[in-house]
């Protein structure tokens, strides 16, 4: 059988239309895609706050991948909101955390994207730049607009790490997405790609249970091969347990 891999959902809220203000849940169908093209059954895990429905819904997935979305609220890390912190979602937050938590409690391989990425950092104790405009060195654009399968800057795998092996490059381009960026590794964590102005695009714990990348794959896997990787290897994994 082939595994079932959970997509931690948002909400989006129509600002038009019939039912302006109406809140649907929902991912990207990227996600969807990335999935069911390398070998898994797609999942999507709605967003709730009622603890014993998340882990009845963790129940019932292999594997996870945490999407996309929302800033996350610096008071995770013990900082206040600085100028140029975006939208926050406090519970969307607690929400995802719990799902990565009982992930791993169940042995569960996870995959951050983005959010997913600096959640994961975040939860086990690391810290990010509330905007990339607070780091104190030159910092390249980070953010292209609307061109999701652009590639537009470079990132540099870091050797001896599972990125680097399941990407099979030294140097790959990417596209780019987001304004916070992951400051202090999370203890336990370790870096294993960077942008060349520095910025940290991967990050991976010891055994590689949780792998999380900051640009966005399932926008890539139609056009650059190799990212299919980082989905499969979660596949892959989730079909052992």
């Amino acid at each position: 059988m082939k595994p079932i891999i959970g997509i931690s959902g948002s909400v989006i809220i129509d600002d038009g239309g019939i039912f302006p203000g109406y809140r649907r849940s929902y991912v990207n169908e990227d996600y969807v895609d990335s999935v069911i093209q390398n070998g898994g059954i797609p999942y999507i895990i709605p967003f709730n706050e009622n603890e014993e429905v998340i882990k009845e819904q963790l129940l019932n997935v292999q594997g996870l991948i945490l999407s996309g979305g929302h800033d996350v609220d610096p008071h995770n890390y013990k900082e206040e909101p600085e100028q140029k912190l975006g939208d926050i979602w406090p519970q969307r937050d607690q929400f995802d955390m719990l799902l990565l938590k009982l992930a791993e409690e169940n042995g569960i391989p996870v995959l951050g994207i983005c959010r997913g990425a600096q959640i994961i950092n975040v939860y086990h104790g690391g810290t990010l730049y509330q905007d990339l405009s607070y780091r104190k060195v030159k910092t390249l654009k980070h953010n292209q607009g609307q061109t999701p399968t652009l590639l537009t800057h470079t990132v540099e795998t870091v050797a001896g790490t599972k990125i680097a092996e399941l990407l099979g490059k030294e140097k790959i381009q990417t596209n780019s997405f987001h304004h916070q960026l992951i400051k202090d590794v999370a203890p336990d964590f370790k870096v294993s790609a960077r942008c060349v102005d520095g910025v940290v695009e991967a990050i991976e714990n010891k055994d590689a249970s949780v792998i999380a990348v900051q640009w966005h794959p399932e926008m890539l896997h139609r056009v650059v091969s190799y990212q299919n990787n980082l989905f499969k290897y979660i596949i892959d994994n989730a079909k052992k347990e």
